[in-house]
């Protein structure tokens, strides 16, 4: 990594090794007072991260609020969100905004649990501008990608007409994004493994069962990682150039 004298830093060119970490990790876990320390740690961890935070908050009101409705109420809620073909053809900005924020199904605690540590993490990586956008362009890109497939796959006969009408809600779409964006938060070897590791996981469940919704995974995680990689080589550019602009103004004044 290039260091700018000139004090630009771009996140995408700060990586780490993970061994140092986890060392790191464990020596703190390992000091004295554990107890006394993981609730300001914890805050501290949350409140660098608002929108990860503020997201995994909506999601439980949104879920709190299924639950106070009978179900046909609630499947009205859960389909006027949704980014099925229909929705998208009528009210495709609303749908589109709406969809990341409700979940179908149990309480969600597994998303609420990873909003709050993984995807806090990458905000507090990338800053929370960057992470909007990330996960906004995965959620986005991938349902896209995914609704003109369903489109064309019921135009040729292949699927059935009724998943026009399909529900579609949650937030793995721009999840998938984030985590395909992560590999390049880490240095060399453990970078293709994250990589490859998500890949495979993706390319298996659109394998053994495969779903529209295993591909817009897969069309997601595509995303991340090209967004990941391009902003990866701006940053690297752009640390450079700074620094060769500030070597300039050095030997000018000298």
């Amino acid at each position: 990594m290039v260091a700018s004298p000139a004090g630009f830093r771009s996140p995408w060119t700060q990586t780490i090794d993970l061994r140092t970490e986890v060392r790191v990790a464990w020596r703190w876990l390992r000091r004295p007072g554990l107890a006394r320390r993981a609730l300001p740690a914890i805050r501290a961890h949350l409140g660098a991260a608002p929108a990860s935070t503020a997201y995994a908050f909506t999601l439980f009101v949104t879920w709190w609020t299924l639950r106070g409705v009978g179900d046909s109420v609630e499947k009205k809620l859960i389909f006027s969100a949704s980014t099925n073909l229909f929705n998208m053809r009528h009210n495709p900005v609303q749908v589109l905004v709406a969809s990341a924020f409700w979940t179908d199904g149990g309480f969600p605690w597994s998303i609420i649990i990873s909003f709050l540590i993984v995807m806090a993490y990458a905000e507090r990586w990338l800053g929370t501008t960057r992470w909007i956008f990330l996960f906004a362009t995965g959620h986005i890109g991938a349902t896209l990608l995914t609704v003109t497939g369903i489109s064309h796959a019921i135009d040729r006969g292949v699927i059935p007409v009724k998943l026009t009408y399909a529900a579609d809600v949650g937030t793995s779409y721009g999840f998938s994004a984030v985590l395909a964006a992560m590999a390049f938060r880490f240095r060399g070897t453990v970078r293709l493994v994250w990589a490859a590791t998500l890949t495979l996981l993706l390319l298996a469940a659109l394998w053994i069962g495969p779903t529209f919704t295993d591909y817009g995974h897969l069309c997601a995680a595509g995303i991340g990682f090209l967004v990941g990689a391009l902003a990866s080589a701006g940053g690297h550019f752009l640390e450079r150039k700074a620094a060769a602009k500030h070597e300039q103004v050095e030997a000018f004044t000298e």
